[in-house]
């Protein structure tokens, strides 16, 4: 039976893709200490990620863009990227496990929600980590391309320093519009750019 674990990594972040992956782990090798990644280390997460793609039967990593965020709401990118790194396996799952309390539609496999199964469910926590250093890994490459906005550092969360900078830069390409901080930027400059056209000669 090839059980699949699911899990996303981005859903809370301003800018930047939702990562999804799907793993399903080799009974015969296990990978010792796998766990969610929020409390894993970076150095620790990069070396399990490792062993993960090393020893496992199957493993997916997929995403949902900006756009896709944007057009279809956070909630329902993040099950389209789940949808999509489960689709993506080079085996096709019996049964898949995903974390928190809801499924994604149009899987070809029965599912069960798990909350809390980064944590307790090897398939999922293994998902998590491969999830979690792939959005690192993009966030380093939004660094290079948008140096001013410090993604190495706060990786796309809304931090006081990426508050700061997105004040004083405003929105790059990379920020999700629909969520609240850089929809009111994208608003504040729609309306003083309204404001320029209008002024009277």
């Amino acid at each position: 039976m090839n059980v699949a674990g699911i899990d996303e990594a981005g859903r809370g972040p301003l800018a930047g893709p939702v990562f999804a992956a799907a793993v399903i782990l080799d009974p015969a090798r296990p990978i010792s200490g796998l766990d969610d990644s929020k409390k894993l280390s970076p150095a620790r997460r990069e070396d399990l990620a490792l062993a993960v793609r090393e020893y496992a039967l199957a493993w997916c990593v997929a995403s949902a863009t900006v756009e896709e965020i944007d057009t279809l709401n956070i909630l329902q990118a993040t099950m389209l990227a789940m949808r999509r790194a489960c689709e993506g396996l080079s085996l096709r799952p019996s049964q898949a496990l995903i974390d928190g309390n809801r499924v994604p539609q149009g899987l070809l496999c029965t599912a069960q929600a798990i909350v809390g199964g980064d944590a307790s469910v090897a398939e999922i926590s293994a998902a998590s980590i491969l999830a979690k250093t792939a959005r690192d890994a993009d966030c380093l490459l939004l660094h290079q391309a948008y140096p001013d906005y410090g993604f190495d550092q706060h990786k796309g969360y809304g931090t006081a320093l990426h508050l700061t900078r997105l004040q004083a830069h405003g929105p790059c390409p990379a920020h999700r519009s629909s969520f609240a901080p850089v929809r009111k930027l994208l608003q504040r400059d729609s309306t003083s750019a309204a404001a320029t056209i209008n002024v009277p000669a």
